[in-house]
């Protein structure tokens, strides 16, 4: 049986802590002396570990600080959670979907903590492109939990949305997210036709049921094409 390397150890054992919850986002996170110290090891593999995940987002370094555990842009969501397919009906539109790609994969590690999974256990992946009236609106990347979805591979999504089949199956309890801009790659800029870049939004969403986290996806749409909206009451 191969032992597996000290600094692979101490990356487990900083990935277990963040995510059973333990150590919290900006939270600081044990120096390179304590690390090496704790896992008998050199600082030169304590700081091979740390680096490694910081280059992966998993952690952040600040110079003369330490090492703080990443923010992973779960904010509180103040946006009503829509089914994109309803959205397009309502302005009269035509609704269709093309799959990209529906798989099982092994959870990197940020996809691991988002979904509240063990690294490398097998995760499902979807990627869509939603379209209006034939004209590609929004593309969504998804990872979903095995284990509250278990027919999510079996579903045919031209039908059905991955929201509206989960929402189903494993009713919403809380939803988090993220909006940003950014500048997409080749892949987004052919599957949304874009014949040249422009900003996109990107909304970042995790969403819970009652037993856990449900999912984690990547909805980009051109800025062109889409805008976000709310309405908040304050109280006197």
């Amino acid at each position: 049986m191969t032992t597996q390397p000290k600094f692979a150890q101490i990356k487990q054992h900083i990935i277990a802590q963040i995510r059973s919850g333990a150590w919290q986002e900006d939270q600081r996170v044990p120096s390179e002396n304590a690390l090496s110290a704790q896992f008998r090891v050199s600082r030169m593999t304590a700081r091979r570990a740390l680096s490694e995940l910081t280059d992966a987002g998993i952690l952040t370094r600040s110079q003369g600080l330490g090492t703080f555990v990443a923010r992973f842009k779960s904010q509180s969501s103040l946006l009503e959670i829509r089914n994109i397919a309803d959205e397009v009906k309502e302005r009269g539109g035509h609704y269709t979907c093309v799959v990209l790609s529906l798989e099982s994969i092994a959870a990197i590690a940020p996809i691991a903590i988002a979904l509240g999974v063990e690294v490398d256990s097998q995760v499902y992946r979807s990627v869509l492109v939603h379209h209006e009236n034939e004209q590609p609106l929004q593309v969504e990347e998804r990872f979903v939990n095995p284990q509250l979805a278990p027919d999510y591979l079996q579903q045919d999504f031209t039908g059905i949305t991955p929201h509206e089949y989960l929402i189903q199956i494993a009713p919403l309890t809380e939803a988090r997210h993220t909006v940003e801009a950014i500048m997409p790659g080749p892949d987004i800029c052919q599957w949304l036709n874009m014949f040249h870049e422009e900003p996109c939004l990107q909304l970042i969403r995790r969403t819970w049921s009652q037993g856990g986290i449900v999912s984690f996806a990547r909805l980009i749409s051109p800025g062109s094409k889409y805008r976000l909206g709310g309405h908040l009451t304050f109280k006197k």
